[in-house]
């Protein structure tokens, strides 16, 4: 499959309110879109790393100027047969997963596109319906958040995940579990502690959590595996997990007990099924996170999701729940309590809206053969 022709989109989401997580206050999201074209056929990767390194060191920007640069002249003009062969074409440029991200899910939706196929049964997905959860930041007060998590369990979702960060701890903890004692909840850290916070950090075994997500520094594996011998809750490694190595060593080390995969963090879906592959292989149950993409992103989540070891609901969410209008078609929506569906067709089955795209679009290059060839 010979790639012709790349385009490229910065792009700026705005959010319908802010999203607080222990990393700062959100207004919008910023992510980069990937065109790829082989003969006829085109396919869309999403990267989303957000306007800051705050997440991981990458930002849209810097992840704009490098496909620009760099990775986009590697690819376009040659022939690509395989997620393999599209990383090994990149391997000369060190880490920048998010970057790498958002071109192999873009070949990823041109192979499966090119076959006539949706991407999840290319991936060989138990079918096009997988479970997500609800997934609340910090709110204005705890009232607030224990209605918002009561109208949750109402339409049905079968997990909530909470943003937890100092000053929204344990007092919140507390509350929510008082009011929902045999509900699914979760905790979602942000690295936002170290080995010293370890008495409050041994305390959230307390409310029966279905996990803790990311507690300790954001590269870390090592002090993670001194918590987890600490607590009896499962901890859930996120940012730490950027390579198949990082996963191989993380299960050396029993540094988690659960494992979020984020399609942009790990470089891709080619790299996502050889943690997955790892993971099943160790008997640790998985689920897909999301870094709030358009409909694009998380498509390819869906996609993911609908594998084998994904055994816990995955923050893949409605566009209603952030934007307003998505700048894909057709929106992510629920198709019953706590469940998504993949599109029918072909790849994703989901294109960007070209009146959307170019309103919310920041920036935009494109690499062909003649530019590349440069």
């Amino acid at each position: 499959m010979r790639i012709d022709r790349i385009e490229i989109h910065r792009v700026a989401m705005p959010l319908i309110y802010p999203f607080r997580t222990a990393f700062g206050n959100d207004q919008t999201i910023e992510s980069v879109l990937v065109k790829i074209q082989s003969g006829p056929f085109v396919g869309w990767g999403e990267a989303a790393p957000w306007r800051d390194p705050a997440f991981g060191p990458e930002w849209a920007a810097g992840v704009f100027l490098l496909l620009k640069e760099r990775l986009a002249p590697l690819l376009v003009g040659r022939e690509i047969e395989s997620g393999d062969e599209l990383q090994s074409a990149l391997r000369s440029v060190k880490g920048n997963h998010f970057a790498k991200a958002a071109l192999d899910l873009a070949w990823w939706d041109l192979f499966a596109r090119g076959r006539g196929e949706p991407l999840w049964k290319v991936l060989g997905g138990r079918g096009p319906t997988v479970d997500v959860g609800a997934d609340f930041g910090i709110m204005e007060s705890i009232d607030t958040l224990i209605e918002t998590i009561a109208d949750a369990l109402r339409a049905g979702f079968k997990r909530v995940k909470l943003k937890y960060r100092p000053g929204w701890e344990l007092d919140v903890l507390t509350a929510v579990r008082s009011r929902f004692p045999d509900a699914t909840f979760h905790v979602d850290c942000n690295s936002a502690y170290t080995l010293d916070d370890l008495a409050m950090l041994r305390r959230l075994d307390e409310f029966g959590l279905a996990m803790i997500e990311q507690p300790l520094a954001h590269d870390d594996l090592f002090d993670h595996a001194t918590l987890q011998r600490e607590i009896r809750t499962p901890i859930c490694l996120d940012e730490s997990i950027v390579s198949e190595d990082k996963m191989r060593k993380a299960i050396a080390l029993k540094s988690c007990g659960r494992v979020n995969i984020k399609l942009g963090r790990v470089g891709g879906i080619t790299n996502a099924l050889k943690i997955l592959r790892l993971c099943s292989q160790a008997g640790m149950p998985c689920w897909v996170g999301s870094m709030l993409e358009s409909a694009v992103g998380m498509s390819h989540n869906i996609a993911l999701a609908t594998l084998d070891n994904i055994r816990y609901p995955s923050d893949i969410f409605p566009t209603s729940r952030f934007y307003r209008e998505d700048l894909a078609k057709p929106e992510i929506i629920l198709s019953g309590p706590s469940q998504v569906t993949a599109q029918p067709g072909a790849g994703i089955g989901v294109d960007p809206d070209p009146r959307q795209l170019d309103k919310l679009t920041v920036e935009r290059t494109e690499c062909c053969r003649s530019s590349a060839a440069r």
